[in-house]
C-alpha cells in the first residue's frame, strides 16, 4: 500500500528513484529530482495513504546520481 503511494506520488512529481519495504518493516525511498519537488514528495510521504500509519520520517540529502529512469519498487526477498 505505501509502496504504490510512494510510487504513485513520485512519478506525478516527475521523481525517479527507488522504494523498498525493509525486513524490519520499516520502508526505504530513494528520491531524485527538483529541490522543490523533493520537498513536495517528502510532504506526501509524511502524511501517507488514508489507511496508512506513518511513524517517522527519516530524510537524509545526498547530492543526486543520475542512474534512475524512472521510479520503481524494488521487492524484498525475504531469505526466511
Amino acid at each position: 500500500m505505501y509502496r504504490d503511494f510512494a510510487t504513485r506520488k513520485a512519478r506525478n512529481l516527475e521523481l525517479t528513484g527507488t522504494v523498498e519495504n525493509m525486513g524490519n518493516g520499516s520502508v526505504f525511498v530513494v528520491a531524485e529530482g527538483d529541490a522543490g519537488k523533493l520537498e513536495e514528495y517528502l510532504s506526501q510521504l509524511k502524511k501517507g495513504p488514508i489507511f496508512a500509519r506513518v511513524e517517522r520520517i527519516e530524510a537524509k540529502w545526498f547530492p543526486a546520481t543520475g542512474t534512475f529512469s524512472d521510479f520503481k519498487i524494488l521487492y524484498y526477498d525475504r531469505q526466511d
